[in-house]
């Protein structure tokens, strides 16, 4: 892949977008490279979690910018027709990130500006530097968010405050993305990775079949009422139950035995 690299760390898969020349904006290619990455780590059935980030700038300076938004280069020149299905492009692969199984983290150093937030928002759990800078600035260019601003940053931060930044177009600083709940955490730069794989780390050495029926239960219900919600829940609930990991989890409880790590299995993506 030309601007995404793929590592696997044990349990914990790290995807980095690295195309520094465009401050990781990104293209066709890049959306086509992400979406084949997913593809790679939704067969694995290792992969337990997740991680998220940008690399370094033309210059090698890392932090420098997450993403900064789509390729403004490629899409000046779209049609109509062209636009939509540009949209449908990062649309259909940043819900790919959004319904993976497994959970992703995502680690935002420096700009997550347009498509950088929207890509931000598909995932799990965001954390970021405090050198981070968020902002969907897509109506100073003439367009509209295309790949779901409109819809997640109004779930995410609430309907008001996400109208407010896309009117105005205007950025907002990490202490504000904490303030208003579009990050969990906010770290410096040198923190933020180390953070990002001690958080992935806990998530892995759960029960992986339970950690995937929970991220499962979470989307699912969250646009659903709650009579509905509910019984998605007590499905997957239910479906814990005879699994290898809910034996032993359980069985080690009853033994009283803290020393003892729960065992888990493979799971098989079905």
């Amino acid at each position: 892949m030309n601007n995404l690299t793929l590592e696997v760390e044990g349990a914990i898969a790290i995807l980095t977008i690295t195309r520094p020349a465009a401050l990781n904006a990104l293209n066709s290619e890049t959306l086509n490279e992400l979406d084949a990455a997913l593809d790679e780590i939704n067969a694995n059935a290792d992969i337990r979690a997740v991680i998220l980030t940008g690399g370094a700038d033309k210059k090698g300076n890392a932090f420098k910018s997450f993403v900064a938004g789509a390729d403004i280069g490629e899409m000046s020149t779209l049609t109509k027709a062209e636009g939509e299905a540009f949209g449908k492009k990062g649309n259909d692969v940043f819900r790919k990130l959004e319904t993976l199984p497994v959970p992703v983290i995502c680690a935002i150093n420096g700009f997550a500006l347009g498509g950088g937030c929207e890509i931000a928002m598909s995932c799990d759990i965001r954390i970021c530097s405090d050198n981070a800078i968020f902002g969907q600035p897509e109506v100073g260019l003439g367009i509209t968010p295309g790949f779901g601003g409109t819809q997640r940053l109004a779930r995410v931060v609430g309907v008001g405050k996400a109208k407010e930044m896309i009117y105005s177009a205007r950025n907002i600083k990490a202490d504000e993305a904490y303030r208003i709940g579009l990050v969990n955490n906010v770290y410096s730069a040198e923190e933020l990775m180390p953070a990002a794989k001690k958080l992935a780390s806990i998530i892995a050495a759960n029960a992986p079949i339970a950690v995937r029926a929970c991220k499962k239960a979470i989307n699912d219900g969250l646009d659903a009422k709650m009579d509905d919600a509910i019984v998605i829940e007590e499905k997957l609930f239910g479906s814990c139950f005879e699994t290898e990991d809910q034996k032993a989890g359980m069985g080690n409880f009853l033994e009283k035995d803290p020393e003892k790590k729960l065992k888990v299995v493979p799971f098989q993506n079905k």
